[in-house]
């Protein structure tokens, strides 16, 4: 098994690709804390790894709240010995609204969640790694996160913040042991849009644009697989990139 004896955390774990990743892992023998505000989707996909054979622990998780990405790594910790992998997939979505329409309270909302969580999330994560000299984080981006016209203003620029803190990360901890890679999966059937209110009309029209060269839209387990590759010994010469897929929808741009 290719994560035997790991212990990852994975944020957004009750659904879509924060679930199958964590189940992915969970059979490829890593033990897994499902992070999730969802706390009762957590327990079900918990209880499902471990009717599996898996070893997995569900918790309540607010991205946005200091205190919650804290203690999800110290539970982990506590849980399961120590932390191997951090995967930052939790993530909401914006309307679609352009700057010209953007509110700074929806701009700060999208920003909570999809930056600065993971931020805080890695910042915790660090001295763990630092100090056994070994440690991988994968951050869940989006072709949102280096294309201009896959969501509003507020998610892209997020996504593109991520990207830009996965590259620095990469760099900078490359001499001590520790990866960190982002994937930024195209269109992906989740239910991430039930994060969104209040559509944009201008928005979704210019956006509708990009996302209709979209061949298709992946499965959660196409992108699990892409995690799963990261945070194994097969890419140990990957950091510090982006690992793009989107079924080839951006190679067109």
């Amino acid at each position: 098994m290719k994560l035997d004896g790991k212990v990852a955390v994975v944020t957004g774990a009750a659904s879509g690709m924060g679930k199958a990743i964590a189940e992915l892992y969970a059979r490829e023998g890593a033990k897994v804390l499902l992070a999730d505000f969802n706390s009762e989707g957590a327990e079900v996909v918990a209880k499902g790894i471990a009717e599996s054979g898996g070893t997995a622990k569900a918790l309540k998780v607010n991205v946005a709240e200091l205190a919650d990405v804290e203690n999800m790594v110290d539970t982990a910790v506590q849980e399961f010995g120590t932390l191997d992998i951090l995967v930052n997939n939790a993530g909401i979505m914006d309307g679609f609204e352009p700057v010209g329409d953007i509110a700074d309270e929806k701009w700060d909302k999208i920003f909570e969640v999809n930056t600065k969580g993971v931020m805080r999330a890695m910042r915790k994560a660090i001295p763990i790694f630092l100090e056994k000299e070994k440690g991988i984080i994968i951050n869940v981006a989006s072709t949102g996160g280096f294309s201009g016209a896959h969501a509003g203003a507020a998610y892209g620029a997020s996504k593109h913040a991520v990207i830009g803190l996965t590259k620095n990360t990469g760099f900078m901890y490359a001499q001590k042991g520790i990866r960190c890679n982002a994937i930024a999966p195209g269109a992906v059937e989740t239910n991430i849009g039930s994060s969104m209110t209040n559509i944009n009309e201008f928005g979704m029209s210019r956006a509708g644009m990009a996302h209709s060269l979209s061949p298709r839209a992946g499965k959660p387990e196409e992108i699990a697989q892409a995690a799963l590759f990261l945070a194994s010994e097969e890419s140990s010469f990957v950091n510090g990139t982006v690992l793009t897929v989107d079924g080839g929808w951006t190679s067109a741009f």
